[in-house]
């Protein structure tokens, strides 16, 4: 494999940078709205079935008492 020099590596960074097609401030802001919302869905979610199975735990330790 052909080894760069630092100088031919940042110009290389450099140009592919410029290639790089960078989000709108709207789409970073929805983005991160979508993101805080499925996570919070998902919370909810886990609660709920972390809830069923603590009952059945539960229920399961009171038959064995």
């Amino acid at each position: 494999m052909a080894k760069t020099s630092p100088v031919e590596f940042i110009q290389q960074v450099r140009a592919e940078t410029r290639k790089v097609v960078w989000p709108s401030f709207k789409e970073t802001w929805m983005t991160g709205v979508m993101v805080v919302i499925m996570t919070t869905i998902l919370a909810i979610f886990f609660l709920g079935v972390d809830s069923v199975f603590d009952a059945i735990v539960k229920a399961l330790v009171r038959l064995a008492q």
